[in-house]
């Protein structure tokens, strides 16, 4: 279905069909990895993770942000920029697989820079900070990505209509493959795109905390399509912002719709609620919160790397991100309209 829409829909150039195709290519040769360690060493399907922290909530609603200041504490593991490229080298030592991953980012990093040089501004990338587990989701091609950087619509319909729960079973068995060589007491996970699929998220890591950034819709909607129009301008010189305001108010008021519905049959206690003006105020008091309720120590030194990381990426350090909402077709009073219900729940003020 994918590589279908990719060649029927995605109008690429052929930079961009060198680029996806080495995509598709690399998950087929990591699915190939993968198996082959799980047969060898079946033990690790016995790995117990240990606390799982899951950010989610609207793209550009401070989930990197929250990401990395939870990353921060010396006992929480994430999905590394390395790691998230390159699950499983063919290097037989952890140093030569450690430096196999890094040359993997850098080059990553580089073509992004080259094709898109003001893409830092929209969504700063450091391959040494954790990245959004919606890379190791493509490994079973079921995720957003697609979605996000290419013009894809027959395969997004026909992602939305499918059952994900195999994928993030595989999902989970990534993350044992990933902590076999490097163990931790507590994992962070995110991606907006749990969002969607939070009743699955929530039955195969059944004793997850689960925290839920919130801001106005106005400004993170129209911020992610902005980013979506970026994206896909790597990779194709056919973009209609229409399309994409289009297809993301609508993806992204399901997306809140169902997480609302899913929150209404589970455990609150399971919840934490984080409010990206909060977050942007005093980061610190959230993370306390959210450690209090997934039951992680929050000692000194964590505080202290926490503040190192604020001090240290300030908001807009790679410059300012402009966009506006009639760019893409959308207007304050429809999106007014549209997310009522989910700014009242959550008691999101206008921006």
């Amino acid at each position: 279905m994918l590589v279908d829409s990719i060649n029927d829909e995605a109008q690429l150039t052929p930079t961009g069909l060198l680029v996806q195709k080495s995509r598709l290519a690399g998950a087929l040769v990591q699915r190939l990895r993968i198996q082959d360690l799980l047969k060898r060493h079946p033990e690790i399907d016995d790995i117990d993770l240990g606390a799982v922290v899951m950010i989610t909530g609207l793209q550009r609603t401070g989930t990197t942000l929250l990401h990395r200041l939870l990353y921060s504490h010396p006992e929480i593991r994430g999905v590394s920029g390395n790691e998230a490229l390159l699950p499983v080298t063919a290097a037989e030592t952890a140093e030569r697989a450690e430096r196999s991953r890094k040359r993997r980012a850098v080059l990553a990093e580089r073509t992004i820079s080259y094709l898109a040089p003001d893409f830092m501004a929209v969504h700063p990338i450091d391959r040494e900070q954790p990245e959004e587990d919606v890379l190791l989701l493509d490994l079973n091609f079921m995720s957003q990505s697609a979605e996000a950087i290419l013009h894809v619509p027959s395969y997004s319909r026909w992602l939305m209509e499918q059952d994900h729960t195999a994928t993030y079973e595989y999902f989970r068995r990534v993350l044992k493959v990933l902590t076999w060589p490097r163990p931790a007491r507590a994992w962070v996970l995110k991606t907006p795109h749990h969002l969607e699929y939070l009743d699955v998220f929530l039955k195969v890591f059944d004793s997850a905390t689960v925290v839920q950034t919130h801001r106005d819709p106005r400004i993170a909607v129209t911020s992610f399509c902005s980013m979506v129009a970026h994206g896909r301008g790597m990779f194709s010189d056919e973009v209609d912002p229409i399309e994409i305001g289009r297809h993301w108010g609508n993806k992204t008021h399901r997306m809140v719709e169902w997480a609302m519905k899913t929150r209404a049959e589970a455990p609150s206690e399971r919840f934490v609620d984080v409010s990206y003006y909060d977050l942007v105020r005093d980061p610190i008091a959230q993370l306390q919160r959210i450690y209090e309720v997934a039951g992680i120590d929050f000692n000194d030194e964590a505080g202290a790397l926490a503040e190192q990381y604020v001090a240290a990426n300030p908001q807009n350090r790679f410059g300012k991100h402009h966009y506006r909402l009639e760019h893409f077709g959308l207007s304050e009073p429809v999106m007014d309209k549209t997310f009522a219900a989910y700014r009242e729940a959550y008691a999101i003020p206008f921006e």
